[in-house]
């Protein structure tokens, strides 16, 4: 097995748990019997477990140089917490367990993406065919879980979850740890120093605004379009055709860095989530407008992470990356993720509020662009 192959299938299947996890763990919940509220509350208290625990296997992974051994743990016990969802009914032991699967899977990906682009150092254009495996693996998934659970009931996400990651964990069985040599590194800049720079603190607080908009889309989306009479199965390509979108992007990013600014691109993708978040408002219920408002999911989310995962590679040194990947992850998505779930929660009011929410989602991006604007201009894509 090639290593594109190798590394391409293990992205595969984390983001086919990505693809059923984001959009039906709210239609898991409310099938349990609970409120949106509540399932506000359970996926803010979920999200949070993205702020420290990335963060901390990151550090024994920088020290250590062993990433794959995080990788394989972390899928090993993600999937052990999971199988509990079978046997739970109530608030806090399905709470709990979220969380704690939460935690070990969450510790996956930041350890998978610096693996990955030491293993094509010398090419790194091969990292977005890679990661693009990832966004193909959401899309079956989405579609199919759409399709399931409108058949089978809330039960069929559990049984999707322990399957695919069963296959995630075997996956990670045939993975290499690249060698990277690390003698020629030198500690002239601390892991403090580069985080409390001025352009990774307005970079950070950007993406912090923009995962809080993410709030009411990851939170409720599926339930939103449920709720406006649109079938599992259209669920479930809406949700696909946003990644589609995201493929593109990831297939032709490299020469939109050639070509733009890394400050230019993150301002860009802010204001167009923000039409995003306004047209679900305005128009969700007309079919061709929902497309329109998904396939700009390739700049709110393909463009943004591609962008990111670059300004994050060219800050930080190389014997910082896990670190600094975690601190994204963990502040960006975890903080950000968990505020965004806990508003939109408060403010959805079982359907009710579902304007509200998107509208306050379009603020709260905006509000990430002005942020952005103090990112420094002169950090441009580099090849080497």
């Amino acid at each position: 097995m090639s290593l594109f192959t190798q590394l391409s299938t293990s992205y595969f299947f984390y983001f086919s748990i990505l693809g059923l996890v984001v959009p039906f763990v709210g239609v898991f919940l409310d099938g349990k019997g609970f409120s949106s509220t509540e399932i506000g509350e359970i996926l803010a208290i979920v999200t949070a477990s993205k702020i420290f625990g990335p963060s901390l296997w990151a550090v024994l992974a920088d020290k250590t140089g062993q990433q794959l051994t995080i990788i394989r743990l972390g899928a090993l016990l993600a999937v052990s917490f999971f199988s509990f969802l079978f046997w739970l009914n109530n608030y806090w032991p399905i709470t709990f367990t979220l969380a704690i699967f939460s935690l070990f899977w969450t510790a996956i990906l930041p350890q998978l993406e610096v693996l990955t682009l030491n293993s094509v150092r010398k090419s790194p254009k091969i990292y977005a065919r890679i990661r693009l495996w990832g966004s193909i693996g959401f899309i079956v998934m989405a579609v199919l879980a759409g399709d399931l659970i409108e058949r089978y009931s809330h039960d069929a996400f559990t049984i999707l979850g322990l399957v695919v990651l069963l296959a995630l964990y075997l996956s990670t069985l045939v993975l290499k740890q690249p060698k990277v040599h690390l003698s020629h590194i030198t500690a002239t800049s601390t892991i403090k120093s580069k985080v409390l720079n001025l352009s990774f603190i307005v970079f950070f607080a950007a993406g912090l605004m923009l995962q809080i908009s993410f709030g009411p889309y990851y939170s409720f989306f599926a339930l939103f379009l449920r709720d406006l009479e649109y079938t599992g199965i259209v669920i479930g390509l809406m949700i696909g055709l946003a990644v589609v979108a995201e493929i593109i992007v990831f297939i032709y990013v490299g020469q939109l860095f050639k070509s733009f600014t890394i400050k230019g691109l993150l301002i860009f993708s802010l204001f167009i989530t923000a039409i995003r978040w306004i047209l679900l408002a305005q128009y969700g219920d007309n079919f061709w407008m929902l497309v329109f408002s998904q396939l700009m999911h390739a700049a709110s989310f393909g463009l943004y992470h591609s962008a990111s995962i670059l300004f994050i590679r060219q800050h930080f040194d190389i014997n910082q990356q896990s670190r600094g990947q975690a601190l994204y992850v963990g502040g960006v998505y975890g903080i950000g993720g968990a505020i965004g779930a806990y508003f939109a929660g408060l403010l959805w009011l079982d359907g009710v509020g579902a304007q509200t929410s998107f509208n306050f989602a379009a603020v709260t991006v905006l509000i990430g662009a002005g942020f952005a604007l103090f990112i420094p201009s002169s950090a441009k894509y580099n090849s080497k």
